[in-house]
């Protein structure tokens, strides 16, 4: 045998046993796995994805036949993707709700601003705790609170002590409150590396919208 194959194969008997090993510590790990909960889910930071995520995760519920609903906060004058195919195909599976007029330098009006995102949280207060729901997300909540148009205690007190046991939400948007990270189970930040809008390329069909 050459000294290239022989390599090759010591190679992937030492993946192998590798691999063998992270298995093993793997199931060790998840077999102490038993808890399940409804988690308080925040998708925030400056890249790219926060509500794609939370729309994935929709997705995902719908595919496993959980009923969600998404309260969109700011963003509402957008027509976007998700909102048409949500909309259209799967309007039993998941209520869609607009509270939003747009971002605070379109409005020009922040007694609107407020006045639509209590709105919006009225419904999401609503949604979150009826029965018959599994998954809520408030989308670009984290800039209603980032701006007090909403207030942060009040908000985390709610899931922290009203939002039913198996319930999850999802909040997304910049600039997290750290009230709301503390409370968090699952917090994700997004790093922007690279944007095409540093380079002149504006909003896109299909990839931002």
């Amino acid at each position: 045998m050459s000294n290239t194959a022989t390599d090759s194969s010591e190679t992937t008997a030492r993946h192998n046993e590798k691999m063998k090993r992270i298995k093993a510590a793997r199931d060790k790990m998840m077999a102490g796995k038993t808890e399940e909960k409804g988690l308080i889910i925040v998708h925030t930071g400056t890249g790219k994805g926060k509500s794609s995520s939370g729309f994935g995760m929709i997705m995902r519920c719908i595919a496993w036949g959980m009923p969600c609903a998404v309260v969109q906060f700011i963003k509402g004058t957008w027509e976007t993707g998700e909102k048409r195919l949500l909309q259209a195909h799967f309007a039993g599976e998941c209520r869609f709700f607009v509270s939003g007029e747009g971002f605070t330098w379109e409005t020009q009006d922040r007694d609107r601003d407020v006045a639509a995102a209590r709105n919006g949280w009225e419904i999401a207060k609503q949604q979150i705790l009826d029965p018959r729901i599994r998954f809520v997300l408030l989308d670009e909540i984290n800039i209603a609170l980032r701006y007090d148009y909403l207030d942060i205690d009040e908000v985390v007190d709610f899931l922290l002590t009203q939002k039913p046991p198996m319930t999850h939400v999802c909040l997304t948007g910049r600039n997290a409150r750290p009230e709301l990270i503390e409370a968090a189970d699952l917090v994700t930040e997004m790093s922007l590396l690279k944007h095409p809008f540093r380079d002149g390329v504006k909003a896109q069909k299909g990839v931002e919208f």
